[in-house]
């Protein structure tokens, strides 16, 4: 599974968005709800950077 990347569409709106292999958008997460879910909830999967709304990174 690709990296999540964020996007700005326009202004006042940003995104996280997964990609498919050729390059179009699998899936989107809109920044604000993407990070209060993270917060709300601990995660029993640790994840590589770039996959957080999959599980919790490791403390570094």
């Amino acid at each position: 599974m690709a990296k999540r990347e964020l996007i700005t569409p326009h202004d006042g709106d940003s995104r996280y968005v997964r990609r498919d292999d050729q390059g179009r958008f699998k899936e989107s997460d809109d920044v604000g709800r993407s990070l209060r879910q993270d917060r709300a909830k601990k995660a029993r999967t640790t994840v590589q950077s770039g996959h957080g709304d999959r599980g919790d990174q490791k403390r570094r």
